[in-house]
């Protein structure tokens, strides 16, 4: 996400996107949870010896995840686990 796709005008419609209901919304493309998938899901928390560091993000990124609740440092974090466990099994299979 550069800075200049940020000062880009949005060509959404929100006041549409604001306007609209649950049962508005169309959800057939997206796939149903099923007792399989919920068995095999994992929830995934920070462990302990985590490592203090400073570091630039954007203004938007970081709302998001204050947003989240008081325990969003650990929600970063976790997600971050994610993308690094992500990415080290596609290397692993050797794709990128």
């Amino acid at each position: 996400m550069s800075g200049s796709d940020m000062d880009k005008p949005s060509q959404t419609d929100w006041a549409r996107v604001d306007s609209m209901t649950d049962d508005t919304i169309d959800t057939s493309d997206i796939a149903q949870l099923d007792d399989e998938f919920f068995a095999r899901a994992q929830w995934r928390m920070p462990t302990g010896g985590a490592v203090l560091v400073r570091m630039r993000l954007d203004p938007e990124i970081l709302a998001w995840f204050r947003s989240q609740g008081d325990d969003w440092e650990q929600r970063m974090q976790a997600a971050l686990r994610i993308y690094v466990a992500a990415h080290c099994e596609a290397a692993s299979a050797g794709t990128s």
